[in-house]
């Protein structure tokens, strides 16, 4: 993975005179798109290159907005789980010109979202991990994107033991999203 993770530090354009370079990691549920961010961010870090990370879990929408809706699960997962709009306007259009950014963070625990500023440093990484990234509603906002291929059966295992028990529950909901995703989008060939 070292050597794959080196070969993506060497294509990720790097930020000059003034100005912030937006990077999006896309990928399936438990790829590994967490990983190569936490990564990216040691690595630029030490090389001196200003990084903020974003993770898109943080800006999910109240369970009352994307569960029993009256739609299809999957397509609650990936129509409604995020304010498309909302984080479209308040997160990834201002990236490249605002200095600071006060948005709704997601807490699981109270159901609940509460104010956060982001601090946007001139010359800057911003590293956005994520699912569903090159959805034609954010595309646009990214300069360089990648995309973590990750079988199935693999990413299932990596979750614990009491989630791996909800089997219907990611047949129903999450891996109809993401076969959609995949049919619909073409992930893989639409990353740089």
């Amino acid at each position: 993975m070292e050597t794959e993770l080196q070969k993506l530090n060497d294509v990720i354009p790097v930020p000059s005179d003034g100005e912030r370079v937006i990077i999006g990691i896309d990928g399936l549920s438990r790829s590994g798109k967490t990983t190569i961010g936490n990564f990216l961010c040691s690595h630029y870090v030490e090389k001196g290159v200003p990084v903020v990370l974003l993770h898109l879990d943080d800006y999910i929408v109240e369970r009352n907005r994307r569960y029993e809706t009256g739609i299809e699960s999957w397509r609650e997962y990936y129509k409604l789980q995020w304010d498309l709009e909302q984080l479209a306007e308040h997160l990834l259009a201002p990236l490249k010109t605002a200095s600071k950014l006060s948005v709704e963070v997601y807490d699981e625990t109270s159901d609940q979202h509460r104010a956060e500023s982001i601090y946007l440093p001139e010359n800057s990484l911003i590293i956005i991990e994520g699912v569903f990234l090159q959805r034609k509603e954010w595309r646009a906002y990214f300069d360089f994107l990648c995309y973590v291929d990750s079988p199935r059966e693999k990413r299932f295992r990596r979750e614990n033991t009491e989630t791996q028990k909800q089997w219907k529950k990611f047949e129903q909901r999450y891996w109809k999203a993401e076969d959609y995703y995949l049919k619909e989008i073409h992930p893989e060939a639409g990353a740089d």
